[in-house]
This record gives C-alpha cells, sequence and structure tokens, in this order.
C-alpha cells in the first residue's frame, strides 16, 4: 500500500564542516540558490537525541536550504557534537550516498567541474541494459560528499521499451 498520502520527495539534508566553505562551493560551481538559514538549535535535555539520533549535547550551529536548478533542495547543516565521526562513507559503506544530478550536456558539465577544480572520478560511462541511452560520472565536493552527473537527453531503452524490462 506505501506511505499513505506520499506526494514528492522534499528535501535531502547533508552535513558539512565548514557552512561557509559549503555555501561558496554550493552557490559558485554548482550554482545553487541560496534560499534561507536557521539556527543554532541545541538542548539541556534529551530532545536532540530523541528527534535527531544525535548525541544529546549535540549543538547544530546553522543549517542553510539550497534550491539545485528550480527543483531539489538541500538542507545542509553544521554540528558541535561529542563523539563526531569526521569519516565520509563511501557509497558501499552501510549509509553510503550520493546525490545524482542531471545534466543537458555531460562533457560540458565535466568540463567546468575541472575548470573549478573538482576531483571527478575516472571518464564518463555509458550504462547498458535498462539504463542504456545515459552517461554518467562521480565527482566530490570539497568535504568528501559524493555526487553524480547523469545525462540521457533521448531517453533510456527503459523508457522506449519498459516491456523488456519487467
Amino acid at each position: 500500500m506505501g506511505l499513505p498520502g506520499l506526494r514528492r520527495l522534499d528535501h535531502v539534508g547533508i552535513t558539512v564542516p565548514d557552512l561557509d566553505a559549503a555555501h561558496r562551493w554550493l552557490v559558485d560551481v554548482l550554482g545553487a540558490e541560496y534560499m534561507y538559514w536557521l539556527g543554532p538549535f541545541q538542548s539541556d535535555g534529551d530532545w536532540m537525541s530523541e528527534h535527531m539520533n544525535v548525541h544529546p549535547r549535540t549543538v547544530m550551529r546553522e543549517l542553510r536550504f539550497y534550491r539545485i536548478a528550480g527543483q531539489a533542495v538541500l538542507e545542509v547543516f553544521q554540528y558541535d557534537a561529542p563523539e563526531q565521526g569526521t569519516e565520509v562513507p563511501r557509497n558501499s559503506d552501510v549509509g553510503g550516498h550520493h546525490l545524482a544530478l542531471y545534466v543537458d550536456d555531460l562533457d560540458a558539465a565535466i568540463a567546468h567541474l575541472r575548470e573549478q577544480g573538482v576531483t571527478v572520478l575516472g571518464e564518463p560511462t555509458a550504462s547498458r541494459g535498462a539504463s542504456e541511452g545515459q552517461r554518467w560520472i562521480y565527482f566530490l565536493a570539497p568535504w568528501g560528499l559524493q555526487l553524480e552527473l547523469v545525462s540521457y537527453p533521448g531517453g533510456k531503452a527503459f523508457d522506449h521499451h519498459p516491456e523488456q524490462f519487467a
């Protein structure tokens, strides 16, 4: 049946080590639109633990909201927390993740990232099977967040022949 009333993905939250540096990168390199900020938040009780699954003495210094390409919204946090982990998970780690961004021209987007000094991982990969028609590549934010560029201007094989992949 699924989650009653589910309409769409609203936002994705990420934690960064330096909110000002992340702001510059998100706005200047990705072209994200800064929206607004909130914070700080902390509690003398157990609110942070009960509601956010973090150490009770965690201080969420500030969070900022960004819109990407008029749609996706990022909620970007900077925390101070006892025993805070600083190792970024890889995709293969439990809890690993990446953000995928669609671009019209993959090669132009890669050239832009490289001109900005962004770490781009390898060369573009052409997908196969149901995703044939798509090309993709991973890149890293300065704090280690994994992102992916994807492009399939002519659609994917699945779009043209879904019955073949059911």
